[in-house]
């Protein structure tokens, strides 16, 4: 078996697991920090994120509201699969992301979601701060 690597982002954040859920599946919220999307909250739904730089294909493989939200991402070559785990803290949200599935030769693909996903941690951090 091929070994794999892994980016994973863990924050405190200082909102309830509902509304940062709500920035993880709402798609004008998705795009207001991660990328366009036609995401929807459903098992199994097929979507893309995508940018200047092209997109992303994904599928929806687990979701339990304010908990866990889990797909794949990945193009012709890249096959990773993003993990959202959120519990809830005394001070609010300890929020986990988690993409595996890096194989040894995509070292740009890794690279670039070690730098990409810190980014867009900061976004969301920015849009959680002026929602209602």
């Amino acid at each position: 078996m091929t070994e794999t690597l892994s980016v994973v982002v863990e924050r405190d954040i200082p909102y309830p697991p509902e509304k940062i859920w709500r920035a993880l599946t709402q798609p004008h919220l998705l795009e207001e920090w991660l990328m366009k999307t036609d995401f929807q909250p459903n098992l199994g739904h097929r979507f893309k994120f995508s940018a200047e730089w092209g997109s992303v294909d994904c599928e929806i493989l687990e979701i339990e509201p304010n908990r866990t939200l889990s797909y794949t991402w990945g193009d012709t070559r890249l096959k990773t699969t993003v993990t959202w785990t959120l519990t809830p803290t005394e001070k609010g949200t300890s929020l986990r992301m988690e993409q595996q599935g890096f194989r040894e030769d995509q070292p740009r693909y890794y690279q670039g979601a070690k730098a990409g996903w810190p980014n867009f941690f900061a976004n969301l951090e920015q849009l959680l701060a002026s929602l209602n």
